[in-house]
């Protein structure tokens, strides 16, 4: 133990176990609420932009999982991809936190589908030509829908869907399987990558993009993810990292703070699409489907990132 230290900045370990804390004793305080008898999908459905339609296909038995089907409209009418998600009960699992602290990794890609991954999936559904025979990763992935649906819409030549909390990536790895027919020859990928691993010299500059949703929160992390970024970039012809990420207080310009310390380029766009535009200015507005909406933590910005 370190008795003579004099810095009292909170680690990221101990604000994981004061969010579990609180969340244990939320569940405690919940135990007899109805809202414990509702099945409810990790992915804030009311709380979203809600651009790709979906349903619930089914629970899995045994588990805390279901099965949520993902319409994706394409040239030839619609195509369907199956997401096993984690239920969303209001409760904290303490295994979650061990592996947490464990890897020092965040527990976010299993609390909920964020609404930027809709609004990245979204984009990338309508720019399908960015990605046609590219080589193409997603970081801090989540469930994997925005990799998934480059994998079955585009034509990449190759999609790695990463994420550095092992127990998101078998949730990725599940998705690809339940998937794969939908993919062509496109190859798919799931992968365990940690920001601050310096072991990977196996994808060292090797993706034309990088793909990436509300993954800028974290400021400890805002170092290793600007370094695994110029990383992973090809070095030769074009590349570029497209981030879809809100500001959330002055995170964002943080982060980007470290892409120009790395020696990248970025640029950031706020109107980039006419349909995310149009729901913002309706959430702006005061729509009722999302009463709490707030620019600065909810509108993901376009930021895109080159050497």
């Amino acid at each position: 133990m370190e008795t003579n230290s004099t810095d009292t900045t909170p680690k990221p370990s101990s604000l994981r176990w004061k969010i579990l804390r609180q969340a244990l004793l939320r569940r405690s305080s919940l135990q007899n609420s109805d809202d414990q008898t509702r099945v409810r999908i990790s992915r804030r459905t009311t709380h979203g932009f809600d651009l790709i339609p979906s349903k619930l296909v089914d629970e899995v038995p045994d588990s805390r999982d279901v099965r949520v089907c993902y319409t994706l409209p394409v040239a030839a009418g619609y195509r369907e991809l199956l997401l096993t998600q984690r239920v969303d009960n209001s409760t904290a699992d303490l295994t979650d936190f061990e592996i947490c602290n464990r890897y020092n990794i965040d527990n976010t890609g299993l609390v909920c589908h964020w609404p930027s991954e809709d609004v990245l999936a979204f984009f990338c559904l309508s720019h399908v030509d960015m990605f046609r025979s590219k080589r193409v990763i997603e970081l801090g992935s989540g469930y994997g829908l925005a990799g998934l649906v480059i994998a079955a819409t585009t034509k990449a030549l190759e999609v790695v869907i990463s994420d550095g909390n092992p127990q998101v990536v078998d949730y990725i790895q599940r998705n690809i399987d339940i998937n794969s027919g939908a993919f062509g020859d496109t190859i798919v990928k799931s992968m365990t990558l940690h920001w601050n691993n310096k072991d990977i010299l196996d994808i060292f500059n090797t993706f034309d993009v990088i793909i990436a949703s509300d993954c800028t929160f974290f400021k400890d992390f805002h170092k290793g993810l600007a370094r695994i970024v110029k990383f992973l970039l090809k070095n030769t012809g074009p590349s570029e990292a497209i981030f879809v990420s809100p500001k959330r207080g002055d995170s964002l310009s943080k982060f980007l703070e470290e892409i120009e310390e790395t020696g990248l380029h970025f640029s950031i766009t706020e109107n980039y699409d006419a349909e995310v535009w149009k729901r913002h200015q309706a959430f702006m507005n005061g729509g009722d489907s999302w009463p709490s909406y707030d620019k600065d933590h909810c509108y993901p910005l376009l930021v895109r990132i080159t050497l």
